[in-house]
């Protein structure tokens, strides 16, 4: 089934008609709003967002709660410890965690990389002199990946297309993202498949360097969206005037970063493992805000939701436009 929303023409206009509504709020009537996040490249439209108090000219007291980990993500949205995903939450984990607890999410944006549209979202980083040029050369080696089943699962649907058993022929290694560049440098690991800002960090360091650049985008889809924003339905169920405001929020904040990304990126070292000299030089993420969506976008999102299915992950195929959120949903 088609839905007419997703046309941008349509989206675009519809974000509109609600954003025209009033906000009239003061200091005592900030609705207070948790949201937790990850600090990576994909994260930078709520980097954005609260730099500019995007937030709180809305009305909204935000919580802004940090994790390492983007299990830890999903798994304090589906126990209620926090309202919704900014940009940046496992695109991925969103549907494992859907199909175990049906209807407990709304997509409304999705972040990644491209090789046609030339944005960086991920790489396959090894030491300087390794002889390892791409994934077939990994037998016999090891590989770190972000922790959690998303990029377990990734990283091995990208082995087992080069001819590689995950565990028999490569040894897997879950290493949060600020020390994948250390392990990678000191030998722990052969290599790591990252995501940004460590592939522009390596791409200016002696230590590591990149056999491939966008892996992902060219074993599964280009675009390729791992990284997603996401509301809870109980959020837009209790509060669906203050869930409307935070999709204003973080659309207009995916405008002022993909405008204007050379303007905010000192605020990458705040937010990020990135240090401050190396903010010149890390890649664009590739941002899509939620009335932006289009058919090219969400069949990205399916052939990587497929990943799950094809893999074993996910018992049965799960089509993700029922996932992405709608201007009925905060009727």
């Amino acid at each position: 089934m088609k839905f007419a929303f997703l046309k941008k023409t349509f989206a675009a206009s519809a974000l509109a008609a609600l954003m025209a509504l009033p906000v009239q709020v003061n200091a005592q009537q900030l609705e207070r709003v948790t949201a937790s996040w990850l600090p990576i490249m994909q994260t930078m439209a709520f980097y954005v967002a609260l730099e500019e108090g995007l937030f709180e000219k809305a009305g909204i007291d935000i919580n802004p709660v940090r994790f390492q980990n983007p299990n830890q993500i999903i798994d304090s949205l589906v126990s209620g410890q926090a309202d919704f995903g900014p940009p940046g939450a496992a695109a991925g984990i969103t549907v494992l965690a859907e199909s175990r607890f049906p209807g407990t999410f709304k997509v409304f944006g999705l972040q990644g990389g491209s090789i046609k549209y030339g944005f960086d979202n991920d790489a396959l980083i090894v030491g300087t002199n390794s002889e390892i040029q791409n994934f077939a050369d990994l037998r016999g080696k090891s590989i770190g990946t972000i922790p959690g089943v998303q990029w377990r699962t990734i990283t091995s649907h990208i082995l087992r297309q080069n001819g590689l058993e995950p565990g028999r022929d490569v040894r897997l290694s879950e290493i949060a993202v600020p020390q994948q560049f250390a392990a990678v440098a000191s030998g722990a690991v052969d290599a790591t498949l990252s995501l940004e800002p460590v592939g522009s960090i390596t791409d200016n360091s002696d230590d590591v360097r990149k056999a491939m650049n966008n892996p992902v985008a060219q074993f599964i889809s280009d675009p390729f969206y791992s990284g997603a924003a996401i509301l809870t339905t109980d959020f837009i169920r209790n509060r669906p005037e203050v869930a409307r405001r935070v999709v204003e929020v973080l659309d207009e904040a995916t405008r002022l970063a993909n405008e204007n990304f050379d303007h905010y990126r000192p605020i990458i070292a705040k937010y990020t493992a990135v240090r401050p000299e190396q903010a010149e030089f890390v890649a664009q993420p590739y941002l899509r805000a939620w009335s932006e969506l289009n058919d090219e976008d969400l069949n990205s999102y399916q052939a990587f939701v497929d990943v799950f299915h094809s893999e074993g992950v996910l018992s049965e195929r799960m089509d993700i436009r029922n996932l992405i959120l709608t201007p009925e949903d905060f009727q």
